[in-house]
């Protein structure tokens, strides 16, 4: 079904990095941008990407990857470095001619002048994650990165949230004027059997990050008696580092990798206590995998009555969860077919129109705007 009749975008700046999640994201909205005809220059901040990632983007028609040496907002060591990268923006979004400026990273537009409309995305950031997981004041290293983000959220044209649960986290921590519109992340689902149910528990991320709560995990596999595999680096670019000592360790894997581990049908395990959405779990339940995730809002919101949940932080209720569907079929498998038809929800094709429609919106609110300005 077309679009219909509304200002769209030949061609967008959108920033990525290729530590987190955000890589992801952004080839799967390119890629979905695309079947719209609209092309997408993704330049690339922080760490390069390695030589699977260029391929990648490689393989998305209409993407050109360029990469930088500009830093990411939550690695650079002064505001002025993060304000500089964002003046690189723009002076690159206006010789690129690009219509929009997509930033994953929306610090980037604070005290910045873009030459064309910017949507900031709301992934994750630094107060949110405060919140939820400290008691104490934020140190002033945060303070300042928090404070920085808030600016370029009041810059942005348009706030977007990958869940309506993080949207009001974002909001209250920053205390915005209003809630970010709210796109689910979405994924291109592969074709998986449905009937795998193997004899293990898996997890997937960035195992270092403290909000995903490896401990709990590591704790968990402590009670179980059969294999508990996690995937995924344990040592970040900000030096933190944890080392699971029941956890059988797969390393850092290839996204056809993880998607054949996926395809075997183990319980697919997170114990987050922080998730502003969560592609592992999106990807685990796109191949029918049993859920077993921390009950906290973001999850609730997105997999309430397709996954089996526990409270954060309970070992004891994880392994008790995964031991239970992998000893009862029949009710494993319920749960496989509940999470595969709630992925559907969480498309490639339906995140990507959903954010062209916002594109549109802002698009031919500028144009309203220059020509009253005119008149």
């Amino acid at each position: 079904m077309p679009l219909g009749p509304r200002p769209l975008p030949r061609r967008i700046l959108m920033t990525a990095d290729a530590v987190g999640g955000v890589w992801t994201y952004a080839l799967d909205l390119a890629a979905g941008l695309a079947v719209e005809g609209v092309g997408t220059l993704l330049v690339l901040l922080g760490p390069p990407a390695d030589a699977a990632q260029r391929a990648a983007a490689a393989a998305v028609p209409g993407l050109e990857l360029r990469q930088t040496d500009l830093p990411l907002d939550w690695l650079a060591e002064t505001p002025e470095a993060v304000s500089a990268a964002g003046g690189a923006l723009a002076t690159l979004a206006a010789r690129e001619k690009v219509d929009l400026i997509h930033l994953n990273s929306p610090a980037l537009a604070a005290g910045v002048r873009f030459p064309v409309p910017v949507i900031g995305l709301c992934h994750s950031c630094l107060a949110t994650w405060w919140r939820t997981m400290r008691q104490e004041p934020m140190p002033a290293d945060f303070a300042w990165r928090s404070e920085l983000l808030s600016a370029g959220y009041a810059a942005a044209d348009v706030l977007v949230a990958p869940s309506a649960a993080f949207a009001a986290a974002t909001a209250e921590a920053h205390h915005l004027p209003r809630l970010p519109r709210v796109v689910h992340n979405g994924r291109a689902a592969p074709f998986t059997p449905a009937a795998a149910q193997a004899d293990f528990a898996f997890a997937a991320g960035r195992l270092w990050d403290e909000g995903k709560d490896v401990a709990t995990l590591d704790r968990a596999a402590a009670r179980l008696r059969l294999p508990f595999l996690a995937a995924g680096p344990v040592a970040g670019p900000n030096g933190t580092r944890v080392t699971p000592q029941h956890l059988r360790l797969l390393g850092q894997l290839d996204a056809s990798t993880v998607a054949t581990v996926l395809a075997q049908g183990p319980v697919f395990v997170s114990a987050a206590r922080y998730e502003p959405f969560g592609l592992a779990v999106l990807e685990a339940a796109q191949a029918g995998c049993a859920l077993v995730l921390s009950d906290i809002p973001t999850f609730r919101e997105l997999w309430d009555g397709a996954a089996v949940f526990v409270a954060p932080g309970d070992d004891d209720g994880f392994a008790t969860a995964i031991a239970g569907l992998i000893q009862v079929r029949e009710h494993r498998a319920t749960f496989c077919a509940a999470s595969r038809e709630r992925a559907r929800r969480y498309g490639r094709e339906t995140m990507a129109r959903d954010m062209l429609r916002i594109y549109g919106e802002v698009l031919g609110a500028s144009a309203a705007a220059a020509a009253g300005a005119v008149a």
